[in-house]
């Protein structure tokens, strides 16, 4: 299973992990713990954690092909909320 993670500067962390929820819960299984989320797509799942000062963002696929999709639809969601396209460096 393809693991990769995201630091993301951000004041409002708990704010985007709201926003996130909110356009996940649809769609896709979304489970919180106090400052922890769990999103469980298809393909794989999203672990997000908001800190003082930044978002972490963990994104597991169950598959090597499908794990890029899987970034991709994070940065999209994160951009959207933004409203601007960040600049999110993925670490295996």
């Amino acid at each position: 299973m393809p693991i990769s993670r995201a630091e993301i500067p951000a004041e409002d962390a708990e704010v985007l992990i709201d926003q996130l929820c909110q356009r996940w819960s649809a769609d896709h299984d979304v489970e919180r713990h106090d400052h922890r989320v769990e999103v469980r797509f298809d393909a794989g799942s999203c672990y997000l954690v908001a800190e003082p000062d930044k978002l972490m963002v963990v994104v597991e696929a169950v598959e090597d092909g499908v794990h890029d999709r899987l970034e991709w639809e994070v940065d999209a969601a994160l951009d959207a909320l933004k409203g601007v396209e960040l600049d999110i460096v993925w670490e295996a």
